[in-house]
């Protein structure tokens, strides 16, 4: 049984999918042998000349290290405004789960760097260090944080803000109320 062809609300999968393969140093023909296509395919698919079917948005999703989510809830746009202005109720939402809920800023993820609003519900907590080959940039805009860089404990207050550089970093919000921030993460690694 083959996959069934889905309609998909975006203009810009296709450029998604580019810039994620470009951001992991994969060439057309990686990507392309990674998920099993030929590279004709890979390049109408990042074209948006072919729309992947949904069983093919999941292997891309898991080949590029990303939550499949990250390829739909786009809402549609203005003309004027797609690829340049991004609504709050046409917010990507990436991620979520264990209390975090990350929504993409940025228009697409075509840019050298993305841009997050990230909502650290009440007893959130990345437990692992994670490390990124990235630099970030966060703003507090509202609530409390308990941010972990390497060796030392940081606690952040509405209108900190902090830099992350390829260093291990977790976070936790032990507070009652929600923590919102806003982050800058270049390269992108959605």
């Amino acid at each position: 049984m083959t996959a069934k062809a889905i309609q998909i609300p975006s203009q810009t999968i296709g450029q998604d999918i580019r810039a994620l393969r470009k951001a992991r140093g994969l060439t057309l023909s990686d990507l392309a042998a990674r998920v099993g296509r030929s590279v004709g395919w890979m390049s109408q698919a990042e074209r948006d000349l072919s729309r992947p079917s949904i069983d093919e948005l999941r292997l891309l999703a898991k080949v590029l290290e990303v939550n499949i989510s990250l390829f739909f809830g786009q809402a549609a746009a203005d003309e004027s405004e797609q690829g340049r202005i991004v609504r709050k109720q046409a917010r990507r939402q990436l991620g979520g789960g264990d209390g975090l809920v990350e929504e993409l800023l940025s228009p697409d993820l075509t840019d050298d760097f993305e841009m997050f609003h990230s909502t650290f519900h009440p007893g959130a907590e990345l437990k692992e260090f994670i490390t990124r080959p990235t630099q970030e940039v966060g703003y507090l805009v509202s609530g409390r944080l308990k941010l972990f860089l390497g060796d030392d404990e940081f606690d952040l207050n509405p209108g900190d803000s902090f830099r992350i550089r390829g260093e291990p970093y977790r976070w936790v919000n032990p507070y009652k109320k929600e923590a919102r921030a806003v982050w800058v993460i270049a390269p992108p690694v959605y």
